[in-house]
């Protein structure tokens, strides 16, 4: 592997600034990040970048890579993202996708593996009700069907053994955000799934989109929601229960703009930005520059957006995450990231450096992940060098110059870097 100095560059590492630093990278790893007053005296070769700004690469708390997507982990590097944590896929595609990411210029990948379902519940009757092939039904018919202790047991020694998880995805939708009525597990049920997780030293995350669905999850005791709601304003109930289980949540905000409708303009700002030329192919455009609108007669993403604000006041932690997935309307691979740090700034009040945070050494922290999402001796050499201040502008996360996971540059930027 390659050692090499970005220098004359702000460093933002995750949490703190250096004005005008540097970091060495050696074997895949940080060597040494500081201050230019501080830079070694090394014969290795060195890329000077006065005006840009060097942060981790980001993380997305939130993919779904379906059928093993091949777009996905490539076009998610080429944004800058180093890592993607996908929420619900089968084994087969999970092997699949962990083998890509043996190959260069492709993100790092983090897995829930199957999801914890029911019969009929989420996302099944979604999926039935728009792909009827028979590949899919078949596919189906294997996920779990959890209704006790047992099952929920066999469940977890399955996963144990075919995938190997990096934590585990509840489901709890009742549709009522889209207006559809859904099995939905019981609270009970999915106490029992988190207490058994945990006895394996799982973290424990979950689906929810309604105010009510939301507040039963976090009773069962999960670590984070990898949605916030739509159906109704926040309540003070609501915070209370993130703040009883120190919860954290993933809002996803770009895709509940998809999910209501309402999203429309800013995906096609998004889609149609010049700085994306080369980095997303004409379908990723297109399936970005449409809204699922499932929840557009029974939601509203400003109901998201205020509980955002209301949790964050509150001093919940906010992952950044997108939501990405290839049948799924509305976002892009890697470039809903920036859109979602966009709106985290302009529609909740965040600070660039509170959002920035929320995709890199936030995201870390909470999954537990301690080799990345900061830039500090001994972590991955995941960076992304942006021309400009994000910390000032946040838009100029789109500006890439240079993305490196593990040391490794992403040659969809070697020309930007000279």
């Amino acid at each position: 592997m390659s050692t090499f100095l970005i220098r004359d560059v702000q460093v933002f590492t995750g949490e703190d600034t250096i004005p005008n630093g540097y970091v060495h990278v050696s074997d895949g790893k940080i060597k040494a990040v500081g201050p230019m007053s501080d830079i070694p005296q090394l014969s290795i070769p060195a890329y000077s970048k006065p005006g840009h700004t060097l942060l981790p690469g980001l993380i997305d708390a939130h993919i779904h890579a379906d059928m093993a997507n091949p777009t996905a982990l490539p076009q998610a590097l080429r944004f800058g993202v180093t890592t993607v944590c996908e929420m619900q896929n089968e084994p087969v595609n999970v092997q699949k996708l962990r083998k890509q990411t043996l190959e260069p210029d492709t993100a790092s990948y983090k897995t829930a593996g199957q999801a914890a379902t029911i019969e009929n519940g989420w996302p099944i009757p979604v999926i039935t009700a728009h792909d009827k092939s028979e590949e899919t039904a078949a596919e189906i018919a294997k996920w779990p069907k959890l209704s006790n202790r047992a099952s929920v047991v066999e469940y977890l020694d399955w996963l144990d053994r075919e995938v190997q998880p990096d934590y585990i995805k509840l489901m709890h939708e009742s549709g009522t955000s889209m207006g559809w009525p859904l099995a939905k597990p019981s609270v009970e049920l999915q106490r029992i799934i988190v207490e058994e997780a945990r006895k394996r030293g799982y973290l424990v995350v979950a689906h929810a989109t309604s105010l009510q669905d939301t507040l039963e999850v976090l009773e069962a005791g999960v670590d984070g929601l990898t949605h916030t709601i739509c159906d109704q304003p926040p309540t003070q109930e609501l915070v209370d229960a993130y703040k009883k289980r120190n919860a954290w949540v993933n809002p996803t905000l770009a895709t509940m703009g998809s999910l209501t409708g309402e999203g429309r303009e800013l995906q096609d700002r998004f889609a149609h930005d010049p700085r994306v030329e080369g980095l997303i192919g004409e379908s990723q455009i297109s399936n970005l520059c449409n809204c699922l609108g499932f929840a557009a007669q029974h939601g509203k993403v400003e109901y998201a957006y205020e509980s955002v604000r209301r949790l964050k006041e509150a001093g919940v932690d906010v992952l950044c995450g997108s939501d990405a997935a290839g049948p799924a309307v509305g976002t892009a691979f890697g470039l809903s990231m920036h859109q979602e740090l966009h709106v985290y700034v302009h529609k909740v009040g965040m600070t660039p450096r509170e959002a920035l945070r929320s995709a890199t050494s936030l995201v870390a922290k909470r999954f537990k992940f301690v080799d990345r999402g900061s830039l500090a001796e001994g972590l991955n050499a995941d960076l992304l060098l942006v021309e400009g201040d994000p910390l000032e502008d946040i838009d100029a996360t789109l500006n890439i110059r240079g993305v490196w996971r593990e040391g490794r540059m992403c040659s969809a930027h070697v020309v930007k870097l000279g």
